[in-house]
């Protein structure tokens, strides 16, 4: 039952609670594998979840019509997320006042340093408005644990650029509001959930792509053309899941299938469709961005998103695939990691009731014991996939990224195996 399924619980902040600055405790490679066992670890992975099922479409009651949960949705957003809009929307406004130095630029716009400045300058007193300021305040102690969060979700002001690790920053910021009880109760059928989402995380992502435009922000920790975005991976996630066989609010996350209507997974390739699936879909908006910024055969450039698009077996065996992709590639990679800090919301203390590995579960719906290194990168490669991803693709399919021709069965780049290990 619903009831029964993992939720990030919510901390009683009247009582004695040690807040502390967030500090960065993984130094180096060995120090993974306590990440993987650790509270922090546990809490995001049950967050990041707990999101995902929420934009899952739903079986309607007494009506064949599933419920969808598009991204164009007027629905009136509750106070907590009008408060984080208006966050985004004073953060957006920052760029105005340190606008990118003209002129051509090896590696990103120094002008974005300017900018980091400025929102560190500011965050405190952004954190200190409104409802924000009515939780955090409540919650003694917890202002620098929950600004340390949103600073990360920036982007690096040294390097000038920009990753998952840095989207990885915003969930945990999120978090940290959901655990001081900042956002509304969560209902049963995730609405609270759903709205951030939808109206927090992807303005968010939007906010992003304007500053990685903006101040052309190098990818951070990228395999490059071997990865499976430059800059992203959260709206992969979420997007496949509003893509997904509609289930009852009290059924599990499907592990295949696609909600009816819905587009197919090749049809990322074919530039009319994702015009317009992006306004209302995470994925095919990220897709739509990685046309607006790069040029050339789609399967060249995005060889695993094209890979992917083979799959025959529906946006759940995607979202599915997905979960596993990030635990394996964001969440136990330490370059990606490395930054993270830990503070009292999100704990380096050992989860009790971790194993002696993790990996989010297939079935989407927690954390089960099992071997993070399934889908490691072997020594040598950008990732494991390196190998086939340089075959060219068969005769006939689509060279470029608005062409209407599928990929080859199963998404492979010709005979070898597949890049994505869960793509076929």
């Amino acid at each position: 039952m619903t009831s029964q399924l993992p939720k990030l619980d919510i901390l009683d902040v009247n009582t004695s609670l040690s807040f502390t600055t967030p500090a960065k405790l993984i130094n180096e490679t060995s120090h993974v594998s306590h990440f993987l066992r650790s509270k922090a670890y546990r809490d995001i992975c049950t967050f990041i979840l707990q999101l995902n099922r929420s934009v899952c479409p739903r079986i309607a009651q007494g009506s064949p019509v599933p419920t969808r949960f598009p991204l164009s949705s007027k629905l009136q957003p509750s106070p907590s997320i009008a408060a984080l809009q208006s966050l985004l929307s004073d953060i957006e406004s920052l760029i105005a006042e340190a606008p990118p130095v003209p002129g051509p630029q090896r590696f990103g716009n120094v002008s974005f340093r300017t900018w980091h400045s400025l929102l560190e300058r500011k965050a405190a007193e952004l954190l200190q408005t409104g409802l924000l300021n009515n939780t955090i305040s409540s919650a003694v102690g917890s202002v620098a644990e929950v600004k340390a969060y949103l600073l990360g979700s920036f982007g690096s002001a040294q390097r000038i650029d920009y990753g998952t690790g840095h989207e990885l920053s915003f969930i945990a910021f999120l978090g940290c509001l959901w655990k001081l009880g900042f956002f509304e109760a969560s209902s049963v059928d995730g609405s609270i959930e759903r709205e951030i989402v939808l109206q927090v995380i992807q303005p968010y992502v939007v906010l992003i792509r304007k500053l990685i435009s903006t101040y052309n922000l190098e990818p951070a920790g990228t395999h490059g053309v071997w990865g499976l975005d430059d800059h992203s991976f959260a709206p992969y996630i979420f997007g496949s899941a509003q893509l997904t066989r509609p289930i009852h609010d009290d059924e599990p996350m499907p592990l295949e299938g696609s909600v009816r209507g819905a587009p197919k997974p090749g049809d990322i390739t074919k530039e009319m469709v994702v015009e317009d699936e992006r306004q209302t879909n995470m994925y095919f908006s990220a897709i739509g961005f990685i046309n607006d910024i790069k040029k050339g055969p789609f399967w060249e450039h995005s060889p695993m998103l094209f890979d992917i698009s083979g799959v025959k077996d529906g946006w759940g065996k995607i979202n599915k695939g997905m979960i596993k992709m990030y635990n394996a590639e964001v969440l136990s990679k330490f370059p990606v990691v490395q930054h993270f800090p830990f503070g009292l919301l999100f704990s380096w203390d050992k989860d009790p009731e971790a194993p002696q590995r993790h990996q989010i579960s297939e079935s989407t719906q927690g954390v089960t014991p099992t071997n993070t290194t399934a889908y490691a990168t072997p020594s040598g490669t950008g990732s494991s996939w390196a190998p086939t991803a340089r075959m060219q693709p068969p005769p006939g399919v689509g060279t470029a990224a608005g062409s209407s021709i599928r990929p080859s069965e199963g998404g492979n780049l010709g005979d070898g195996p597949t890049k994505a290990p869960w793509a076929k």
